[in-house]
């Protein structure tokens, strides 16, 4: 986006000059135009789990509604979900987390929308991987920072290490962002390399960052939080992903106490409270029956994983190993095409399959790659094997 090209009127903020576009939000509208016009898309470009809501969060917000739980709440969310929350902790780490130490966000985006206004000052920098989620760098240009992009790769799953860290490190980095599982790779940072880079944002007095939005959606392996290694880093989750509610726009952070008065200042003024419903809404996460049925659900997206990469590289993708979480394939292009923007357009004309270019989560090797999200049922994605293979020629 370039603010000089708005021409009527006074110009836009410098800050947009640098903002970037969604390229998924582009496929998904392009998806959703096509399908309008009678086409049949399978949709892998979006994030989203395809799974109705879970009948205890249903019956929650209708309860709430009924009870006209339609109100401002505390600017850090109703205290009996702070305490849900931190009793989650307990449950699912073993970590006694205090409920004050909680602070419900609209959606996991305001949580890190805050912690960049909380600490980045203009000319600013914090370290993020390159390939990475979108959104956060924009956070960062908002606050007037600069993204400083790490390139990582399959050979250390896509993630950053503490000797990346290091290396990385400039005079004007402030901190570094992680993501794990993270999106666009479903990589995950186990708990050694957590600690690693955790001791070197310390050496730096840096902030360290734990994008922790697909936690519970791992699959081989048990995911650490980085809370069970310090109490000083900040953590951002949502209910978007694990318990499924993306149009709730409903998140969380846990926060080191000596942060929360600023922060209070910040959620006070910036969105007054969350979204009530969805916060009372969100006390049926937590009830036994719907863990249970979460935990279904991340078996079937296990399943859909195991049988969507050996079918991918069958078609010739490459993907260097399966994934640990999340719900992405991050697959490499290059024996098939090479541009990823144009092979998706592509396919998405030819064979009815939306899926998303390596353009959208960064700069390095971006157009060798592509993303494929294994939300939709089982049988549409045969389907989509199906289609690509024919457009193929496989």
């Amino acid at each position: 986006m370039n603010a000089k090209s708005h021409d009527k009127g006074r110009p836009l903020a410098h800050r947009l000059e640098q903002m970037t576009s969604f390229k998924v939000v582009d496929f998904l509208e392009a998806a959703v135009a096509m399908e309008a016009q009678g086409r049949d898309i399978v949709r892998m470009e979006a994030g989203e789990p395809a799974f109705d809501t879970a009948p205890a969060i249903a019956e929650a917000a209708i309860k709430a509604l009924k009870d006209e739980k339609t109100h401002y709440t505390p600017s850090f969310g109703i205290s009996a979900l702070r305490e849900a929350i931190a009793a989650f902790y307990d449950t699912r780490y073993g970590l006694k987390l205090s409920p004050e130490r909680v602070v419900v966000t609209t959606g996991s985006s305001a949580a890190l929308g805050l912690i960049c206004d909380l600490y980045i000052n203009p000319g600013e920098g914090l370290l993020l991987t390159d390939p990475g989620y979108p959104c956060n760098a924009n956070f960062v240009r908002r606050a007037g920072g600069e993204p400083q992009l790490v390139p990582v790769s399959a050979d250390n799953a896509y993630q950053l290490t503490g000797e990346l860290v290091q290396s990385s490190w400039r005079d004007n980095t402030i901190g570094v962002m992680v993501a794990s599982p993270s999106n666009p790779t479903g990589e995950m940072v186990d708990r050694a390399n957590q600690t690693a880079i955790h001791n070197t944002v310390s050496r730096h007095g840096g902030v360290l960052i734990m994008d922790e939005l697909y936690h519970g959606l791992v699959y081989d392996e048990k995911e650490t939080s980085v809370l069970e290694i310090t109490d000083e880093a900040f953590v951002i989750n949502s209910f978007s992903k694990y318990f499924g509610m993306t149009g709730w726009r409903l998140g969380w952070m846990v926060a080191p106490e000596d942060t929360l008065p600023a922060i209070s200042v910040m959620t006070q003024n910036f969105y007054i409270s969350p979204p009530s419903i969805a916060q009372y809404a969100a006390l049926g996460a937590f009830q036994p029956a719907t863990i249970g049925l979460m935990e279904e659900r991340r078996e079937i997206l296990r399943q859909r994983r195991d049988f969507l990469v050996p079918a991918l590289r069958e078609l010739g993708f490459v993907i260097p190993h399966s994934p640990a979480g999340a719900f992405y394939i991050y697959a490499n292009i290059e024996a098939l095409a090479d541009d990823s923007e144009t092979f998706c357009w592509d396919m998405l004309e030819r064979a009815g399959v939306s899926f998303t270019p390596g353009t959208d989560f960064g700069e390095h090797l971006a157009r060798q790659h592509v993303r494929f999200s294994y939300t939709q049922p089982m049988e549409r994605l045969e389907l989509a094997v199906e289609r690509l293979a024919s457009a193929l020629g496989r």
